[in-house]
C-alpha cells in the first residue's frame, strides 16, 4: 500500500474522521485538498466512494468504482464498488449492476461478497433459481456459513429464498 506523506496523510485521516462522525460534506471537503497523486490512490478512492455512499451521490459513486476499477482490476473491492452504486444510480439498475459484477465471478473464486451480491440480483431480477445457486456458491466459500445464512435472512432482496435459507443446516 502507497504511503501517504503529509500533509495528504492529514487530508486523508481527517476526512475519514469526518466520515466517520456522519458530516460526509466536510469529509469532501478534506478529501478535495489531496494531491492529484494521492486522489488516484486506491485506499484514497475507496475513501471518496465511501463518502459518495454516505451522500446518497451513486452517479458520482459510479465514477469512482469505474475509476477503481481501472486502476486496479484485480481488486475485488472496485468491482464490488462500482456494481453497488450503478444498482442504485440514475442510468443503473440491477441489470447493469449485474453485468457489472458478473465478470468478477469467475476473477475472483474465493471472494464471498461476488457471489452472495449476485444471488441478490438474481433473485431481484425475477430469477430465483439463479440466485439459489449464487447463494450456495457463496455458502461454500465462506468460513462462516451460519453468519452468511443470518445475513442471507435478514437482506430483502433474497426473500424469494428466505424457505430455502432457514431449510439449510
Amino acid at each position: 500500500m502507497a504511503i501517504l506523506a503529509p500533509p495528504d496523510s492529514h487530508h486523508y485521516k481527517a476526512a475519514e474522521g469526518w466520515l466517520e462522525i456522519g458530516l460526509a460534506h466536510e469529509a469532501v471537503a478534506e478529501w478535495d485538498r489531496l494531491s492529484p497523486a494521492a486522489r488516484r490512490l486506491p485506499r484514497a478512492l475507496d475513501l471518496r466512494w465511501r463518502i459518495s455512499a454516505a451522500l446518497l451521490d451513486w452517479d458520482h459513486g459510479v465514477e469512482v468504482g469505474e475509476q477503481m476499477v481501472a486502476l486496479d482490476p484485480d481488486s475485488a473491492s472496485g468491482w464490488l464498488r462500482l456494481s453497488f452504486a450503478l444498482r442504485r444510480s440514475a442510468g443503473g439498475g440491477l441489470q447493469r449492476a449485474w453485468d457489472a459484477l458478473r465478470p468478477a465471478a469467475d476473477q475472483f473464486p474465493e471472494e464471498e461478497t461476488v457471489p452472495y451480491n449476485l444471488a441478490c440480483y438474481a433473485t431481484q431480477l425475477g430469477r430465483p433459481d439463479e440466485g439459489w445457486e449464487w447463494f450456495l456458491r457463496a455458502l461454500v466459500i465462506t468460513s462462516n456459513s451460519a453468519g452468511l445464512r443470518r445475513v442471507g435472512l435478514g437482506d430483502s432482496d433474497l426473500q424469494p429464498l428466505w424457505h430455502r435459507i432457514r431449510g439449510l443446516r
